[in-house]
C-alpha cells in the first residue's frame, strides 16, 4: 500500500469554535495577513481537500491566489495548483459549482453506492473512486499517496476534521481563532463528538502560538498526545 501522505487540517473558527454562521453570506473569521499564510500552504500542498457539504455551502475555488507561488510551483515541475479532492457518500455534486470549473485536476472519492449518481453528475468534470461501501479514510490517504501527493491540506468542514482526528490520520493542526462569537447553536461546529484517540486527558503537543493581526494562529501535533 502506498505511504499516506502528511495530512494537515486548517480551520478558523469563533470563541465558541463555530467555523460560520447560519446567514446566507460567509463569515470572514481569518485576518487579510491570515488569509495570505493559507495561500502559502496551499502552494507548499499537492492536494486540498475538503468535504461535500462545505462544496455545497461556500462553493470554494480552492486554488493557490498568488501568482508568484503558482510560478515558483510550476518552476518546480509541479501545476499551478494542487490536486483538489472532495468526499461524498451521497453524490449530490452540483456540476454547476465554480470548484469544477477553475484550477487543475479535481478528484472525488465515494462509496459503492453513490459510485453511478456521481459519476452521472460530473461526467469528464472529475476522476471518481470508490472506497467500497463505506467512506474508508486509510483507503483515500492510499490512494492519494499512490497518486504521488506527499503533503494534503484538508480546508474542512467540522464532519471531515472531526473524523481526521479520530482516526488519528492529521499529522498537524493549525487552528486560527478569531475574537468573536457567533453563539447559534446551529452554526456549523469545527469539531463534532467522537473517541478522540487517549480520551479528554490525552494533551497535543503545541508546536506554535502566533498572532496575526486580531487572530491568533496555534499549530498543534495531534499524533503527539500524553
Amino acid at each position: 500500500m502506498a505511504p499516506h501522505p502528511y495530512v494537515l487540517l486548517s480551520a478558523a473558527v469563533s470563541l465558541d469554535g463555530r467555523l460560520d454562521d447560519t446567514s446566507h453570506e460567509r463569515l470572514v473569521l481569518s485576518s487579510r495577513r491570515d488569509l495570505d499564510r493559507v495561500d502559502q500552504e496551499r502552494a507548499a500542498a499537492d492536494a486540498i481537500l475538503v468535504g461535500a457539504t462545505t462544496l455545497r455551502r461556500d462553493n470554494p475555488r480552492l486554488l493557490v491566489t498568488s501568482a508568484e507561488r503558482r510560478a515558483r510551483r510550476i518552476a518546480a515541475g509541479k501545476p499551478g495548483h494542487p490536486l483538489k479532492v472532495t468526499v461524498t457518500g451521497s453524490g449530490e455534486l452540483n456540476p454547476g459549482l465554480v470548484f469544477w470549473h477553475c484550477g487543475d485536476e479535481k478528484l472525488v472519492f465515494t462509496v459503492d453506492g453513490a459510485l453511478p449518481r456521481t459519476r452521472r453528475a460530473l461526467g469528464t468534470l472529475a476522476d471518481v473512486v470508490s472506497t467500497g461501501p463505506a467512506l474508508d479514510w486509510h483507503l483515500v490517504l492510499a490512494e492519494l499517496g499512490r497518486r504521488g501527493v506527499e503533503r494534503l491540506l484538508v480546508e474542512g468542514g467540522g464532519t471531515i476534521h472531526t473524523q481526521l482526528l479520530a482516526q488519528n490520520l492529521a499529522d498537524e493542526l493549525h487552528l486560527v481563532i478569531a475574537p468573536l462569537l457567533v453563539g447559534d447553536a446551529a452554526a456549523p461546529a469545527f469539531l463534532g463528538p467522537a473517541p478522540y484517540p487517549g480520551g479528554p486527558t490525552a494533551r497535543m503537543k503545541l508546536l506554535e502560538a502566533r498572532p496575526i493581526d486580531d487572530v491568533v494562529l496555534l499549530r498543534y501535533a495531534p499524533k503527539s498526545r500524553s
